[in-house]
């Protein structure tokens, strides 16, 4: 079976304050993953969509960020749960 790699966007633009996770992390859907700073002084965290695995961080903690810069990449285990 072929590898399903998705990647995690940014919803705006800010300053990356806090990574909750490492490359080869597992991590479960809706986990936090990190926390951006907002230029109007808001604080998102950021959710994994899959559960699976981190494959790459793309941004490091105190980098600014762009709406849709890639935060993280995950390969997903392709796993069915109950959230919906």
């Amino acid at each position: 079976m072929k590898d399903v790699i998705e990647a995690v966007y940014s919803p705006c633009y800010g300053k990356v304050e806090k990574i909750f996770v490492n490359k080869d992390s597992y991590v479960y859907e809706w986990e936090k993953l990190m926390l951006i700073h907002t230029l109007d002084n808001h604080k998102v965290e950021i959710k994994a969509g899959v559960s699976g695995h981190v494959v790459s961080l793309e941004v490091m903690e105190n980098q600014n960020v762009l709406n849709e810069t890639v935060l993280i990449k995950l390969k997903d285990d392709l796993l069915i749960t109950g959230s919906e």
